[in-house]
């Protein structure tokens, strides 16, 4: 769903904030201060400082998992599945590196229930994409040099590592790494890379 634009203000704002000096040290009144809007208009569609920390990765994931849902149905071989998913999910966050460095460092301050639905949103993806390594490697498509957990750590591992060193601008676009990246998981689980012992 679309956001208003007092609501992109506003997420826009604590994103900025939040980066800056913390989800703590960050006050209700300076986030309307900088969004340009009343605290009744945040609270419009925000309840709380929490309800803001949550939407800033809730559209991140909402993004991804739509997204996951679209490559899994359009199908294809898994090699090409698993290509589509890791550079949508290099694309996604590089897009929005801010957002996902502050959930990163602030999740912690989130309260049980919405970060217990976040994290089964990540995990919904997480066993989405290792039952499609597991898949090929039981049908002999990818090798078990390592199992299908593993290759997903490392996959999200290096995923949410991007915040703490991609620099957009630098010289390796994001679609570039998205591609490096790619190549070298399905470098690992090609059969034809594993080396004899």
């Amino acid at each position: 769903m679309a956001l208003s634009p007092v609501q992109g203000r506003l997420l826009d704002a604590a994103v900025s904030l939040f980066a800056t000096q913390g989800f703590d040290a960050t006050s209700v009144q300076e986030i309307v201060a900088r969004a340009a809007v009343t605290k009744g208009a945040m609270y419009h569609y925000f309840r709380s400082k929490d309800d803001l920390l949550y939407e800033i990765y809730h559209r991140l994931i909402s993004e991804q998992l739509a997204h996951l849902d679209g490559i899994l149905a359009a199908g294809g071989v898994p090699g090409d599945v698993i290509r589509a998913l890791i550079v949508d999910l290099v694309e996604t966050t590089t897009a929005r590196l801010a957002e996902a460095a502050v959930f990163a460092r602030e999740m912690h301050k989130l309260p049980t229930e919405p970060m217990a639905a976040l994290r089964a949103q990540r995990r919904r993806y997480h066993e989405a994409f290792r039952d499609l390594v597991a898949r090929g490697q039981a049908d002999g498509t990818f090798a078990a040099v390592a199992s299908a957990d593993t290759v997903t750590l490392v996959v999200f591992g290096v995923v949410n590592q991007l915040p703490q060193w991609y620099q957009p601008g630098g010289p390796t676009s994001p679609r570039q790494l998205a591609d490096e990246i790619a190549d070298f998981v399905l470098a690992g689980l090609s059969p034809s890379g594993v080396a004899e012992g």
